[in-house]
């Protein structure tokens, strides 16, 4: 039997020090997202299940714990991602005509880790923007991203941008027939881990097949990262397509405004990254720290999120785990205790207004129980009130 105080696996509590982090990161992102004009939502953690895997959220199906609902009677899901619900919001709620800016943050809830860094209850935070098809909805959006991070002490960044629209181009290009969901869904795994040896192997059968090139193109594509060089390889390499031309315009758009708006921040391509590839439907990015093996951020086009709902909206958006970025931020820059005035507990009304005025003021006071005087916390009390000439004043310890 095991003991009761024992979770779930790769669920955890998160104690003081590191809870006090997250919800610091959580204001700074909701400061930053506001100062941009996106407005917060607050979707609830559960819905109707086929609410929840509408459209482009069956990808999720997966990743949702399901029950019954006992009202009801029709199975629930605890959402997985956030940004479906936001969809739903734009398209039925709120129903707007013109752009809408929306963030939102709040738990979701995963069958398995996304990541090996990863929990299986992130703290999901995300910005979505509808209404604008433009590329500068992207920029918008990767602007406000980097901004959040840099707010939260995460520095020398580095952005990786794709765009989905490569693979429908290249098989278009190719003369391939439209591919069945399996062999496409190998296609897309194979790419985004650089499978040189499953993509030849996918290149000799079934409707890929059809294309003597095949198997070259596709494992060129998984040498298509770096820098500016990238996309001039891509038109050498790459079959000559309209959705290929596209995106490798946006791409070198994309990449030029943001070197001129974030010179700090190193702007790359990778182009065979299909990550989320059932989701977006253009342009993509991730931003990772030096050194980092998995992204801190992800985001990009996805205009056929809203369409289930009944309102095909172009949209842009992008989302991160507040926990991950806490953890990655103490492992790199170790919190110190918070500074706290350390006050004694007693029943004089004036020792009780002296509490309540430093607190009114900001400064964080903890008052010492009797009998525990020498109890250790996160706080660090680096000053005490004290009673000096029948005054309570602060003085340093």
């Amino acid at each position: 039997m095991s003991s009761a105080w024992l979770l779930p696996e790769h669920i955890a509590d998160v104690l003081p020090a590191q809870a006090r982090r997250v919800e610091e990161l959580r204001r700074i992102w909701l400061d930053v997202a506001r100062s941009y004009g996106y407005e917060l939502v607050m979707p609830p953690l559960l819905e109707h299940l086929d609410s929840l895997l509408s459209g482009t959220g069956r990808a999720l199906d997966l990743r949702t714990f399901k029950l019954v609902d006992q009202l009801s009677g029709r199975t629930l899901g605890i959402r997985a991602d956030a940004t479906p619900q936001v969809a739903r919001i734009d398209a039925h709620l709120l129903n707007r005509d013109s752009i809408t800016r929306l963030c939102y943050c709040g738990p979701v809830l995963h069958t398995r880790p996304a990541s090996p860094q990863a929990g299986r209850e992130p703290l999901q935070l995300g910005c979505e923007i509808y209404g604008h098809a433009g590329l500068e909805a992207e920029l918008e959006a990767t602007e406000l991203a980097l901004e959040g991070l840099r707010g939260s002490g995460l520095t020398d960044l580095v952005m990786d941008l794709a765009d989905v629209r490569l693979v429908d181009g290249v098989l278009a290009g190719l003369g391939v027939p439209a591919l069945d969901e399996a062999t496409r869904t190998a296609l897309v795994t194979a790419l985004t881990a650089k499978d040189v040896a499953a993509l030849r192997e996918l290149a000799q059968q079934g409707t890929l097949a059809a294309s003597s090139d095949a198997a070259r193109v596709l494992v060129g594509l998984t040498t298509l990262y770096g820098g500016d060089e990238v996309l001039d390889h891509a038109r050498e390499l790459l079959p000559a397509h309209p959705l290929v031309d596209s995106a490798l315009r946006d791409l070198s758009w994309l990449a030029g405004h943001l070197r001129q708006s974030q010179p700090d921040v190193q702007i790359g391509f990778d182009l065979s990254d299909l990550s989320g590839y059932a989701y977006y439907s253009g342009t993509r990015f991730a931003v990772y720290g030096i050194g980092l093996a998995d992204a801190v951020v992800r985001g990009g086009r996805y205009d056929e999120v809203g369409a289930v709902f009944g309102r095909r909206r172009p949209a842009v958006g992008f989302s991160l785990d507040l926990k991950v970025l806490a953890e990655l931020l103490t492992a790199r820059h170790p919190q110190a205790a918070r500074s706290a005035v350390r006050a004694p507990w007693g029943e004089d009304p004036a020792l009780r207004q002296a509490v309540r005025t430093l607190r009114g003021q900001g400064h964080t006071v903890v008052c010492v129980l009797p009998g525990h005087e020498h109890d250790v916390q996160e706080f660090d009390c680096d000053r005490e009130l004290a009673l000096i000439d029948g005054r309570w004043t602060v003085r340093a310890l």
